[in-house]
């Protein structure tokens, strides 16, 4: 900053950050404000105004501007079923940001990825297990993706009672996930239950709880308008409703999409002031320059723009931009915080708490290393540093595949054969080979092996977002759930060896699996399980960490069960719709102690609201962890079958007790009717306490079922 703005209005720092935005705005001509609504924002020497590019990344850790901790997709941070640990982990991200942005700056790079407004997290719902960004959201759950979200924005912006430490952005706003070939012309019709009981509530408290600096618009209409110049969800719901105050920014390049194919606007000009006039603050792509047309022709406000780029200047000051480094905390991380021994162990910390065991037949699992001479590890995914990370990621100092993970934790004890076994996808490795060129190799490894640990699945070159480069099915979308090319094959020849066959999954969505559920003995599923990600699965197999993930979104038995992917309707959808059983439900996941929940009590009202109380138990032989998960279903024939409303992750020693209370208020027993409105009903509400969700599904899987109470409101129906 020059020394000639010192005194300037702007640099006043007794006054707020949105008076000072506002005085800095009103020297600005309209050509220059003009150009700060692009993510790119030019230098305003004249000000004193540095450039600054709001695009970056940081979805699971600090991406795209070289080292940092790659911690789990985000797929596998829900799993862990864990605010707690959801916020630490994105207060280690933020100290990273922070930490590579003082060092960028000492070095003058303003470059894209170098700023300190970060575009996550995506709390889109998980609807279709083939969306190929699922990966980047909480899961299937509005409740489980707002706890999260807002969570995950407490420790990326921080507790400072002045300053944001980064910003953070709630993504895509709304109604947005998938078809990926068709996001930018696709018209998403969703019905006003539909809207308000699924697709909302977790930007809503991202909004409202979790105080989020930035909206990202998404690149589909909903309802027939185009997100990113919706009046329905920019002007009456976000900032009408919810109170939003911080900025909207559009997805990269989406605006042309107005007029290219959405057809809402005829040209660019009407486009830039339809999305302007709607609230979207910043352009991420270029489109905005036409603003200045758009201005003279009498479509868009000056003062229009002046409030867009008087909320982008907030947030800059917000994060302390333009004021004296010693004031602003943040300024004294240094570079020496970025890939700590400290980070990589919390890595493989948080990576062991996203494994999720789905079976272990005869307590086949931890593997007992001393009983064992030769290990087999078999499978595309087995040596596949892409399938630790999923998309959106930064780059490691180390990457530990599941194969190197193995090795170290095995060391001399045993020995261990690898087989790629087959391609991931293709039917062959090599090109000039004949079709599963590696089953020969395959089978001799299993049959000179004590143990298969047979790691398959995808990565995100399978799943992932449209246009990536090196996506198979170009559109980044899933044709179906079956595992790719050979590996339900391979899977077969190596049950028929007669050894006994773990299977590791790695992927970030749910696979239709049932012939492996019926056939091995064992299954884990370990997402894109982060750059630890082979330590942390060595952890479990072999018994140093004790599974305790849970599943964010259900897996399905076969594909022919869900509507079709364009429809937007809730029904036969997810957990909450659905009404076949699960091959693994939501919520599930075993673990290799036992738990006991006991004393189970609710007392309350639906009016007053309700506190859940039980006592939970290790009745096992092992440490292990338990997430008590709490359901309500309401009398509301049209609505959600019984949804998560409460959960508390607990850690207890063999045969140690403790005491769980979950608190749901009143707001936590309303649904959304026909027309969008929150609810109290008169009639019976369902309560359940225990370990998973209440269907019968999970009842057999798990040998236990929930405990469960009613409660009758006798009231009027009434608007919450």
């Amino acid at each position: 900053m020059t020394e000639t703005y010192e005194n300037a209005p702007w640099r006043d720092e007794s006054k707020t950050f949105e008076e000072r935005a506002k005085a800095l705005v009103g020297e600005m001509t309209l050509e220059e404000k003009v150009f700060q609504t692009l993510f790119n924002a030019p230098a305003i020497e004249r000000l004193g105004v540095p450039a600054y590019n709001y695009w970056n990344e940081a979805l699971h850790g600090v991406a795209r501007a070289g080292t940092a901790t790659v911690f789990p997709q985000a797929i596998g941070l829900a799993a862990a079923f864990d605010e707690d640990m959801m916020e630490e982990v994105a207060d280690t991200i933020s100290t990273e940001a922070r930490a590579k942005f003082n060092m960028q700056q000492q070095y003058g790079d303003t470059d894209i990825y170098k700023g300190l407004t970060f575009w996550s997290p995506n709390v889109n719902i998980f609807r279709d297990p083939r969306w190929g960004r699922g990966h980047e959201t909480f899961g299937e759950d509005p409740y489980l993706s707002g706890r999260l979200g807002v969570r995950f924005i407490r420790g990326m912006q921080g507790t400072d009672p002045k300053y944001m430490k980064v910003a953070a952005c709630a993504k895509h706003f709304a109604v947005h996930s998938g078809p990926e070939d068709q996001r930018h012309s696709f018209n998403a019709v969703v019905s006003n239950q539909d809207l308000r009981e699924t697709y909302l509530p977790a930007f809503r408290a991202c909004v409202t709880e979790g105080h989020v600096e930035a909206v990202m618009g998404a690149y589909n209409r909903t309802n027939g308008e185009a997100c990113n110049g919706s009046k329905t969800l920019l002007v009456d719901i976000l900032r009408g409703e919810w109170g939003f105050q911080g900025h909207v920014t559009s997805d990269c390049w989406a605006l042309k999409d107005f007029h290219e194919f959405h057809m809402v606007t005829k040209n660019q000009e009407e486009t830039v002031a339809l999305a302007m006039n709607s609230g979207c603050d910043l352009n991420c792509g270029n489109l905005y320059v036409h603003l200045l047309q758009a201005v003279r022709d009498g479509l868009v406000e000056e003062s229009t723009i002046d409030r867009a780029v008087t909320r982008l200047f907030t947030t800059r000051m917000k994060l302390g931009l333009f004021d004296r480094k010693e004031e602003v905390p943040f300024n004294k991380i240094g570079y020496e915080n970025v890939d700590t021994e400290e980070n990589r162990k919390l890595n493989r910390e948080v990576s062991r708490k996203t494994i999720c065991l789905l079976k272990n037949e005869g307590a086949l699992l931890p593997l007992d290393i001393s009983k064992i001479r030769t290990i087999g590890v078999i499978g595309p995914n087995a040596d596949n540093r892409k399938a630790l990370v999923g998309n959106y990621e930064g780059t490691a100092s180390e990457y530990v595949t599941v194969l190197d993970g193995i090795r170290e934790a095995v060391g001399d004890s045993a020995r261990v054969v690898y087989s790629e076994g087959c391609h991931l996808f293709r039917d062959r490795v090599q090109g000039l080979g004949r079709s599963n060129d590696r089953i020969a190799e395959a089978k001799a490894v299993a049959k000179m092996s004590d143990v298969v640990i047979a790691v398959m699945g995808l990565d995100p070159g399978l799943e992932g977002e449209e246009g990536d480069q090196g996506n198979e099915f170009a559109s980044g979308d899933k044709p179906n759930l079956e595992l790719p090319g050979l590996q339900e094959a391979v899977l077969k020849a190596l049950a028929e060896s007669g050894k006994p066959v773990v299977l590791v999954l790695l992927g970030g969505s749910a696979l239709a699996i049932p012939w492996e559920d019926e056939a091995l003995p064992a299954i884990l599923d370990a997402w894109y399980p982060g750059a630890q990600g082979g330590r942390a699965v060595a952890d479990v197999l072999f018994g140093k960490a004790n599974p305790e993930g849970k599943l964010p979104v259900t897996f399905y038995r076969t594909s022919e069960e869900l509507p079709a992917f364009t429809d937007y309707a809730m029904r036969g959808r997810t957990y909450r719709y659905m009404k076949q059983k699960a091959l693994y439900p939501f919520g599930y996941g075993l673990s290799y102690t036992t738990f006991e929940i006991s004393d189970a009590s609710v007392k309350g009202s639906i009016d007053e609201g309700v506190t859940c109380e039980a006592t939970l138990t290790n009745t096992g032989k092992l440490a292990g962890a338990q997430t008590v998960q709490v359901y309500v279903k309401a009398p509301l024939e049209s609505g959600p079958n019984a949804q998560l409303r409460g959960l508390r992750k607990i850690r207890l020693q063999p045969g140690e007790s403790a005491k769980v209370s979950i608190s749901l208020a009143k707001d936590a027993f309303g649904v959304y009717n026909e027309e969008g409105r929150k609810v109290l009903l008169p009639g019976a509400y369902e309560i359940y306490v225990g370990m998973s969700q209440p269907d019968e599904r999970s009842a057999a899987l798990l040998n236990t079922t929930p405990a469960s109470f009613t409660i009758q409101r006798d009231g009027a129906e009434c608007e919450i």
